[in-house]
């Protein structure tokens, strides 16, 4: 059985991309087998077809992504992460929220006609700089990043793109910004989290808890189906358990409504209820 042309590129991160890799794994093991039945390869030739072309096709439907943003991709791929002090936090290029999740956020913000966006985990810009196309000349991104030298990675990106102005990048511990963003009176149309998987409880909470959050706001947590891990049999990692335990956590609050979204790695949008 001849299977469907394999991209190159990053490792599969995401529920479909593992999927895909996982059956381009089992067609593999069963060439050369001699007595699999024609229907049982005709039906995992039709399954690598569904998962190994659903990325590629959702792709090709999307608006392509701006040159700043085509550039800030590239970028991320070409950095080198291996080289990255082993003392940091741990970073590489699948974190990268990418064309089809970075045209959704886009699409969010004018949907919702935000005017002030925050993020909580910043990486190398790409999500930031896509929401901030999208808003207002007056409109303002604040991204907290944990790490210097990617905060200062993204910071030379904006610095290309006319919407780049819009971001302003606060360094440091996202707990202690979001803080002071209440402490300061800040309020949010809408809030992003990408971030490090364990405090998503926590910044969620500081969010519904505190004004940071405007009364009509939207929060977007990305990573919500983690690789599957949140239902998928075996022993899951730490991201896997807390994802979970956020996603239950989030299931049971009745002060919110959400639905799950299965773009890439799981998109959760959240809002008060009421």
């Amino acid at each position: 059985m001849s299977a469907p042309a394999r991209a190159s590129g990053p490792r599969p991160v995401t529920p479909v991309g593992i999927l895909a890799a996982t059956l381009d794994r089992i067609a593999d093991g069963l060439d050369g087998v001699a007595d699999v039945p024609d229907d049982v390869r005709a039906d995992l030739r039709r399954a690598q077809e569904l998962a190994g072309g659903l990325d590629p096709y959702l792709e090709r439907c999307t608006t392509p992504e701006s040159s700043a943003l085509a550039r800030l991709a590239a970028l991320t791929r070409e950095h080198d992460w291996a080289g990255r002090d082993p003392g940091a936090v741990f970073l590489e290029q699948e974190m990268l929220s990418g064309h089809v999740e970075g045209q959704a956020l886009k699409m969010l913000v004018g949907a919702t006609r935000a005017r002030r966006v925050l993020e909580i985990g910043l990486f190398t810009g790409y999500s930031a700089l896509a929401m901030a196309e999208a808003l207002p000349v007056d409109g303002r991104l604040v991204a907290c990043e944990l790490d210097a030298e990617v905060a200062d990675l993204a910071r030379r990106a904006f610095s290309e793109s006319p919407a780049g102005g819009r971001i302003t990048v606060e360094v440091g511990p996202a707990a202690d910004t979001l803080a002071a963003l209440a402490a300061a009176g800040e309020e949010f149309d809408l809030v992003f989290i990408d971030a490090d998987k364990a405090g998503y409880a926590d910044y969620l909470a500081a969010l519904v808890n505190t004004g940071l959050l405007a009364p009509h706001g939207l929060v977007a947590v990305d990573n919500t189906l983690m690789q599957g891990a949140p239902w998928v049999a075996g022993e899951r990692t730490a991201n896997g358990d807390a994802i979970a335990a956020f996603n239950d956590t989030v299931a049971a609050d009745p002060r919110v409504e959400q639905v799950l979204l299965p773009l890439r790695d799981g998109l959760t949008l959240i809002r008060r209820s009421g």
